[in-house]
């Protein structure tokens, strides 16, 4: 890790381990990228930027100053002067002009990484990380902006940031300030993201990047189940061991935007930040404004080097949660056993047979709260409904945890019910438009999380609650998207902000429940898995991946958030059957192998299991507890994918130490006919030798030649194979 500046040569060279960023200034004045990709020990890149090319830069032939500004490959372009290709940067002046030209005035390298003020952001020790700041300025406007760059020394990652500042005269409004992008030659790249729906969150999708601009984006408030705020270009034939990808994930929650643009000249310009649409920002002189950043991952060995990388980045530099490197408790949730049906009786009956069959604890859903039997009332009323829990809260939790059983609430805290005590006290509290029909959505509003009184107000009324009892774990949940986008408490000028400041309060409120609530763990939900992302990481190691709890179902939507997040932050639960999204019947055994990928629990009514799936139960527990410190820590290898070839799914787990090792194999579909299949294993030593179901093979055979997977009867059929080094 480190970062060099050649004088002479007006050079930045970024380097991680096995990849190299270069960015040069140009004619003086213009930062422009040079170079991103595997390691290079050269440091005389200029060669690479085309200057003695046509059109010439503007001080050898100002006439074609626009040209050059339309094909010049910017670190961080801008909207006005020239280039017509999507800015990542745009200001409007007080007269309405829309224009700017951030020119270089100088850098900084520094040792470690800045937090970003009021957002989530890798962090790392002083000595594991440098930074790069380069200081640009419109003289114009007074504007000063500064593009971060930060790497570590243990990571294939580069972060990026950029920050604002008016230091003019007059107040300008922000329409535009993306985090990152990227400007380099096309080589025929495809485009890979992240797409669904509720209940079918994170598909990969990967199809040809053509002429013109193509995006991801979410206008929802949220990064939706629709679409992900992540973006990988990848070369033709990537597969998960070859190939070169760029990658870009944003540490974010709300609106963003994930654009590639192929040009006339055959370039593509690669963006990510907040989605411009709806987003205004009021910049008075001395005013400042911090992007999200966005962490780039470049792998020229195929996509699962960049998987890795993403895991071993957010596990050691993203999530801060004491829970992080610990085994974490298996729950059972109550939602699909009684949905808003219960009491303290029922509670009681799951929690005594959870406990016999080893459950370590009891997550109370939606409905434990106001007078809430439906879901059309009683958000923003967070005190206990003791005609459902009869005896208070704290008598509850005290009779499950003499059962040997913690306990975990679920919450709604960014919502407020029409039909609520705090609608009827605080209606200016929801999101609105004077004159307006405010838009509902599962019968709720959505609360005004840019005031600050906000989210003190709903922060106490929950604080009280975890205060009442000893609660070990919090599911947050945040049921609808938002709409109708009006903020009684910001001024005309300032309604543009309001979906900006809603996340930061989302994340001040995050923040505030962590740190008065050290001990309490935290799982992030929205809708089943609307905000599976890195800044929702940043707060709770583990996050509701899906509301679709089928096996099958889950193996794509597991292997598209596997793709970026370490499988210890997915939460993967074993559900009944037939299952209430799909109606399909699964095995229980597959239904819980595609759960240990993950936070694993279960979520049925335990009261009605069979003795034989009783049994069953107590194997999945201890194959839990065998198996999940190798699962939280290890690497993730994908060796098959049933997206893609419709029959068999497969995954595998190997210890840092290469020493252990699990293997994950799903029949989705029997096929009649059929030979043995040989399954080439990946992450072993292979000059080491591997004991496999009592035979022996060598790392380099298995990886080689494969290991025999032998057809079974019927359909979705699992099993777990271990695979341990001899000593």
């Amino acid at each position: 890790m480190k970062i060099i500046f050649d004088e002479e040569k007006k050079v930045f060279l970024l380097h991680t381990i096995n990849t190299t960023y270069g960015i040069a200034i140009v004619d003086g004045k213009y930062v422009a990228h040079m170079y991103y990709g595997k390691y290079l020990d050269e440091t005389d890149l200029r060669y690479l930027l085309r200057e003695d090319e046509a059109p010439l830069v503007p001080s050898v032939n100002l006439r074609e100053k626009g040209a050059f500004l339309d094909c010049a490959p910017f670190e961080y372009p801008e909207t006005g002067m020239g280039d017509y290709r999507e800015s990542a940067f745009c200001v409007r002046s007080q007269d309405g002009h829309r224009a700017s030209e951030l020119i270089y005035t100088g850098y900084e390298i520094t040792e470690g990484k800045p937090a970003l003020e009021g957002l989530p952001a890798v962090w790392g020790k002083k000595e594991e990380c440098a930074t790069l700041k380069i200081f640009c300025a419109d003289k114009l406007l007074g504007i000063k902006v500064t593009l971060l760059y930060s790497v570590l020394e243990d990571s294939d990652a580069v972060i990026r940031s950029v920050f604002v500042e008016n230091q003019g005269e007059e107040g300008v409004y922000l329409e535009k300030v993306l985090s990152a992008c990227l400007d380099m030659d096309d080589r025929n790249f495809e485009v890979l993201g992240l797409f669904g729906s509720w209940a079918r969150e994170r598909h990969i999708q990967r199809i040809p990047l053509g002429y013109g601009r193509q995006n991801i984006a979410s206008l929802k408030g949220e990064s939706s189940h629709q679409e992900h705020p992540f973006m990988a270009l990848v070369t033709p034939g990537t597969t998960q061991e070859t190939g070169e990808v760029y990658g870009m994930n944003f540490v974010y929650s709300g609106n963003f935007i994930a654009q590639a643009e192929k040009s006339q000249f055959d370039s593509v310009r690669m963006t990510m930040g907040i989605h411009p649409e709806g987003f205004t920002w009021k910049l008075e002189p001395g005013e400042h404004f911090t992007a999200p950043e966005v962490v780039m991952v470049y792998s020229d060995q195929g996509l699962g080097k960049m998987t890795r990388t993403y895991h071993d980045l957010y596990r050691q530099h993203l999530i801060r949660s004491p829970y992080l490197h610990k085994k974490r408790p298996i729950l059972i949730n109550n939602w699909e056993a009684t949905y808003f049906d219960f009491n303290e009786k029922k509670l009681l009956e799951i929690a005594k047979e959870a406990s016999e069959l080893g459950i370590e604890m009891l997550v109370m859903d939606d409905g434990w709260f106001g007078k809430r039997n439906l879901d059309d009332s009683s958000l923003g009323d967070w005190f206990v409904n003791e005609e459902k829990i009869k005896g208070g809260l704290n008598k509850l939790v005290e009779d499950v945890k003499k059962l040997g059983m913690k306990f975990g609430i679920w919450v709604e805290p960014e919502m407020i019910s029409p039909e609520s005590e705090l609608y009827r006290k605080h209606p200016d509290w929801a999101i609105q438009i004077p004159g307006r029909e405010t838009t509902q959505s599962r019968a709720q509003y959505v609360l005004d999380f840019s005031r600050q009184e906000v989210v003190d107000g709903v922060y106490e009324m929950i604080a009280e609650v975890l205060r009442s009892a000893d609660i070990s774990y919090v599911k947050w949940d945040m049921n609808r998207q938002l709409a109708t986008m009006g903020s009684s408490a910001l001024p005309a000028d300032r309604q543009g902000e309001l979906y900006h400041r809603y996340v930061l309060g989302v994340y001040r409120m995050q923040e505030r429940l962590i740190r008065d609530f050290p001990d309490i763990l935290l799982e992030n939900c929205s809708g089943g898995g609307a905000r599976f992302d890195p800044g929702m990481l940043y707060y709770s190691p583990q996050i509701w991946c899906s509301d679709d709890t089928d096996a099958i179902e889950r193996l794509a939507i597991q292997e598209g958030t596997a793709l970026i997040y370490p499988v210890s932050a997915i939460g993967a639960h074993v559900s009944v059957c037939p299952n209430h999204t799909v109606g399909r019947t699964t095995p229980f055994e597959t239904r819980g192998d595609v759960a240990l990928l993950g936070t694993f629990g279960y979520e049925l009514d335990i009261t009605r299991l069979t003795e034989e799936e009783k049994i069953l139960v107590k194997v999945q527990v201890e194959k839990y507890h065998k198996y999940n410190d190798l699962i939280r820590e290890g690497d993730y290898y994908r060796l098959a994918s049933a997206a893609e070839n419709r029959y068999y799914d497969s995954w595998m787990i190997v210890g840092k130490d290469k020493s252990k090792a699990l293997l994950f194999y799903v029949q989705v579909l029997a096929r009649a006919n059929r030979k043995s299949r040989f399954l080439r294993l990946a992450g072993l030593d292979p000059d080491k030798r591997y004991r496999v179901e009592g035979k022996e093979y060598s790392g380099r055979t298995l990886m080689n030649a494969g290991l025999r997977i032998a057809p079974v009867m019927g359909d979705f059929r699992s099993r777990t194979i271990e695979i341990i080094m001899c000593r």
